[in-house]
């Protein structure tokens, strides 16, 4: 009994001395933590072999765990590379912000990358941090030092041109996007995120080539079919368009934006039954209700049914006073029936009203508005032209589609190159 005492002083004391050599080595004062685990186990060994007492089992136990198999854990695992030491400091910082500590939690993660500036948690960890907090350049800064520590870290690749593309800097998030797509080519939100910010640069053609190559990944992607869809619109390529819209109400039936433009399409081609279809759909859309019945009312009128017509304005004017209503001023078609709609007298109360209403239920994004009023000014146009021409426009942008899909390829061997 005394020499298993003895022992297990020795051995355990030799191990606080190491532990010990660490922290002052490496300056760590994580290690505290340990040596203090480290010195209950000694003590509980004191205890039982000054008083001359058999402690139980249980608690001999908990004396060798912590004296012996814990530090020898530690020393292997740091010989194996791991670090568990940054493993409880993270955990730490976790903890901290579980309980909305951002403070405590960030001055952890700096204390664990100024002594260990290899640490890619660490590094990743207090970016995200900064992200959420809205620090976007100090985030980027950790996002960036995360990748050089890991260069197949490629979700800090994406954030960091997430980033970038909200701080408005398009040609270095482009940048990233594309040396990302270059190392992994199947990640379809940085395809996804590429092609939107060339959409915005008003570089359709590139667009379309990015989203085709990510379609080969993800074929029944909604985002990406529906962005074709865009795309596709802003060239005036309706009957492509309107293929991708298709596709995209079909593997989402749920998010109405879609079929609003097969609606608009629909329109452009004088088709008035399928786009009264779609309209009636998209009644389901509160953000896209008002507009709806607006164009539930242009078709009503273009069809001669005065009175339908007039319903379906005032139920737009009633949803989006201010809006329907300037719409309403700048559209001839609508001359006929303008005495019958209840147009608001207050118009600035009604704007202030709507501006607080459309705060809450606005998801379109840039994108997507730009299309929709694309597509409602193509509509207005198309409008008062005859069937024949309608036609004409047609062949037109069938025979445009192989000049499109030529300079996407081209385009393509360019970026390859």
């Amino acid at each position: 009994m005394l020499f298993e005492h003895i022992l297990f002083t020795i051995l355990a004391f030799s191990l606080f001395v190491i532990i010990f050599l660490k922290m002052i080595k490496k300056n760590d004062t994580s290690y505290v933590i340990v040596l203090s685990l480290q010195a209950i186990g000694i003590a509980i060994n004191f205890i039982e072999m000054i008083f001359n007492i058999n402690l139980h089992m249980l608690i001999k136990c908990i004396a060798y765990i912590l004296s012996i198999l814990l530090p020898i854990f530690i020393i292997a695992m740091e010989k194996k590379n791991i670090n568990l030491l940054e493993i409880i400091n993270i955990l730490k910082a976790k903890i901290f912000l579980f309980f909305g500590d951002n403070k405590r939690a960030k001055l952890a993660l700096i204390d664990l990358i100024s002594k260990y500036p290899e640490s890619y948690n660490g590094h990743k960890t207090l970016a995200q941090i900064y992200e959420k907090e809205g620090g976007m350049r100090k985030a980027i800064d950790e996002y960036v030092q995360a990748i050089d520590i890991n260069k197949k870290d490629y979700d800090s690749y994406y954030k960091v041109a997430s980033l970038l593309n909200d701080l408005d800097k398009k040609d270095e998030a482009t940048q990233m996007l594309d040396n990302l797509l270059l190392k992994k080519p199947e990640y379809v939100k940085a395809s996804q995120l590429l092609g939107d910010i060339l959409i915005e640069q008003e570089r359709y053609k590139e667009a379309l080539n990015v989203y085709n190559e990510a379609l080969k990944y993800d074929p029944t992607n909604y985002d990406i079919n529906y962005s074709l869809g865009i795309a596709y619109t802003m060239l005036n390529d309706f009957q492509n368009a309107k293929m991708y819209y298709e596709k995209a109400a079909e593997f989402n039936t749920l998010l109405y934006n879609s079929k609003y433009s097969l609606a608009e399409i629909a329109l452009i081609y004088k088709e008035l039954e399928e786009a009264e279809k779609y309209f009636m759909e998209v009644l389901e859309d509160e953000e896209l209700q008002a507009d709806a019945y607006l164009e539930l009312a242009k078709i009503n009128l273009i069809k001669g049914e005065k009175e339908k017509a007039i319903n379906y304005a005032n139920i737009a004017i009633e949803s989006e006073p201010k809006k329907i209503t300037d719409k309403i001023k700048r559209d001839a078609i609508f001359i006929p029936i303008l005495a019958k709609l209840s147009m608001p007298i207050n118009v600035e109360l009604e704007d202030e009203k709507e501006e607080k209403k459309t705060k809450k239920k606005t998801k379109l994004n840039k994108k997507e508005i730009k299309s929709k009023e694309h597509l409602e000014q193509m509509s207005e146009i198309t409008r008062k032209l005859s069937y024949n021409d309608i036609k004409l426009l047609k062949k037109n942008i069938e025979d445009k589609n192989y000049e499109i899909k030529f300079n996407s390829k081209e385009i393509q061997k360019e970026r390859e190159e």
